[in-house]
């Protein structure tokens, strides 16, 4: 059984209204909240919900695909465009496979590119969706905005410019992943996606509103994430967490299954993962080394061999 519980003191959702009536003070509060558990619950976002909804029910419709007509968009080229079956990404140090298909999609690049070589074309299945690239593309375009902004007020906690990131991930490998859990029978397993931490600097998770997130916390055990719906929740990931030695944590989470009356149900997210740019140097900010934090990263290692090194892993590479 699941040992999640609700949390002893809750991540409070932070209103994104903060961000233009009293900036500081947002940074401060979402600051706190990535150092705290890692992860931090953004509501009011202004994200339009009727285009996310478009961009959702785009998913739902490709994973209702067969099985063959979804095959035609699996590329030979790793698992970081189009579509990933069943049976494939598996957690770093696991053997069992997580319960979940999804689709890919990157930023498009003009032809000539230094970044090309990183990565891949995306591919689109209108052919088989119609409206499906118009409304993800949307999705995509969005949550990159968002992130960009989030990052605005994580420079200004950490005591940097605010614009520090902007460079940093202005060509940035990210990804949007489309993602479908379906339902489980009731003795069936109870992890759906096993106990991890994220590759890419910060995600930005649409769809946790269905049951299943939690976050490992300080005292080892699990606490349930459920955000008020039509929040957006975001947190480090492990790319971050290195550059700032670990001032911001990048936290383990996991997907678990419901309640049994909600077993019936398939679950689907969209979670956006902001890379850096790839020849990006992830070294050691100075301001998070000291006496006390000694450098933990005194090697540096670009955004994308540290992306290579953990696709491997989780054999997406």
């Amino acid at each position: 059984m699941s040992q999640a519980h609700a949390l002893p003191a809750r991540i409070e959702p932070v209103s994104f209204t903060a961000f233009t009536s009293d900036f500081d003070s947002f940074a401060e509060t979402l600051g706190a909240s990535f150092a705290r558990y890692g992860f931090a619950v953004i509501s009011d976002h202004g994200l339009t919900q009727a285009r996310i909804d478009a961009a959702l029910d785009a998913a739902k419709r490709f994973f209702a695909l067969s099985e063959a007509d979804k095959l035609k968009y699996r590329l030979p080229v790793g698992g970081q465009r189009g579509y990933t079956p069943f049976g494939i990404e598996t957690a770093k140090g696991e053997t069992n496979f997580d319960l979940k298909e999804f689709w890919h999609v990157g930023r498009d690049l003009p032809p000539g590119h230094p970044y090309r070589a990183q990565m891949a074309d995306n591919v689109w299945p209108d052919a088989d969706v119609a409206g499906f690239h118009e409304a993800v593309g949307w999705l995509y375009a969005a949550l990159e905005e968002m992130g960009l902004k989030v990052l605005e007020a994580i420079a200004v906690y950490l005591g940097l410019e605010r614009c520090f990131f902007v460079p940093t991930v202005d060509f940035g490998n990210s990804v949007l992943r489309l993602l479908h859990y379906p339902p489980v029978a009731a003795d069936g397993p109870n992890i759906r996606a096993a106990a991890h931490e994220d590759i890419n600097v910060i995600t930005l998770l649409l769809g946790a509103e269905e049951a299943g997130l939690e976050v490992l916390d300080r005292d080892g055990r699990w606490l349930a994430v459920n955000p008020p719906p039509g929040s957006l929740v975001c947190n480090i990931g492990d790319m971050l967490q290195r550059l700032t030695n670990h001032r911001l944590p990048s936290t383990t989470h996991r997907v678990v299954n419901p309640a049994p009356e909600r077993r019936g149900f398939a679950r689907y997210s969209a979670p956006f993962f902001l890379h850096f740019n790839s020849d990006y140097e992830i070294a050691t900010l100075p301001s998070c080394v000291g006496a006390a934090h000694p450098d933990r990263y005194p090697v540096p290692i670009t955004a994308d061999e540290f992306l290579q090194e953990r696709l491997r892993e989780i054999r997406l590479a």
